[in-house]
């Protein structure tokens, strides 16, 4: 892509971004559609306003679609669900080329968009982009695997331990406070039965802005103790997961100790972690992860600091 591409993608992403929180069960989608160098429409997704981002953008548009490009973070739809096929709309409205940020991983649409458009002489150029991709790394991951996308969130001194002796907290104030805004933004929070027994975790979002509650879950073996409020799931962790994919939980933040996460990690179940490191070092005590079989690659490692600790992302599978 040139530079104005380029800058007209970005425009498509944030616009995809509006819809956050307010697209149910669907993916983020934005879309900016240019003809002769000028913007001539643009819309994104928003559950309640029916309309596909695509569709909006056309009707913004109007007779100025005909010969444009469409930019747009995912694979326009080919299936009849609550709006008729958004591919067809866009052939119709006389597109002449489409930059598809991302392949939809619905089975639904899978590639079925971009070869509608294809067939009806639209130009396409498919970006496979990773930011695309990772706007909606949530809902891929539900609609592709049938589980939830999981995250593991743990805070560790340098040496890797995840308690500082004399210390309740390991990492520093703007950590906690971004922990409890992943906590509003994810779908279900979970820990182990170790960590329930010993700290009585509340796990909801607490000091920020949380449109809602998400669901509050303990692995193990139960029972659970008295008042607590979390959600027990004994079963096989993949069942478990499972179950919760079809009750709509999408992402899933774990947030249990070594031995949960290294239970996840060995049955494939872990998408990205999330390692808040503090300047301190420990010298002893529990690490952040217990023995692996085998090693295990990751990728997109960023460093971001965090107040005096620093925030490393990477992850295990990519969306």
């Amino acid at each position: 892509m040139t530079p104005s591409e380029a800058g007209w993608f970005e425009r498509a992403l944030e616009l995809a971004e509006r819809g956050r929180g307010k697209v149910g069960d669907h993916p983020l989608v934005g879309a900016v559609l240019v003809r002769a160098g000028e913007v001539v429409g643009e819309g994104w997704y928003s559950y309640d306003a029916v309309r596909h981002a695509e569709v909006v953008a056309l009707e913004q548009a109007g007779d100025r679609a005909r010969g444009a490009t469409l930019y747009v973070t995912l694979e326009p739809c080919s299936h009849h669900g609550r709006t008729p096929p958004c591919a067809d709309a866009v052939v119709a409205a006389g597109v002449v080329r489409a930059v598809v940020g991302a392949l939809d991983p619905n089975p639904k649409v899978d590639g079925q968009g971009v070869a509608r458009l294809r067939e009806a002489g639209v130009e396409v150029e498919l970006l496979d982009s990773f930011e695309a991709r990772r706007q909606n790394e949530a809902w891929r991951t539900w609609k592709a695997l049938g589980r939830p996308f999981v995250t593991y969130k743990v805070a560790a001194s340098l040496d890797g331990h995840v308690t500082v002796p004399g210390r309740r907290w390991v990492s520093g104030e703007q950590s906690r406070r971004l922990v409890h805004e992943l906590r509003a933004a994810s779908d279900a929070v979970a820990v182990g039965m170790g960590t329930v027994r010993a700290d009585a975790p509340r796990l909801d979002a607490r000091g920020v802005e949380a449109a809602r509650q998400p669901r509050r879950l303990a692995f193990g073996r139960g029972p659970l103790p008295a008042g607590s409020e979390l959600e027990l799931r004994s079963g096989l962790l993949a069942d478990e997961l499972a179950a919760l994919a079809v009750e709509g939980v999408q992402s899933l933040l774990l947030e249990g100790g070594p031995t949960l996460a290294t239970a996840f990690l060995a049955a494939g179940l872990v998408d990205k972690l999330l390692v808040f490191c503090a300047p301190v070092l420990a010298g002893e005590g529990p690490r952040l992860l217990g023995e692996l079989a085998a090693p295990v690659e990751l990728t997109r490692l960023q460093a971001t600091p965090v107040g005096e600790d620093v925030l490393l992302e990477a992850y295990v599978h990519e969306p």
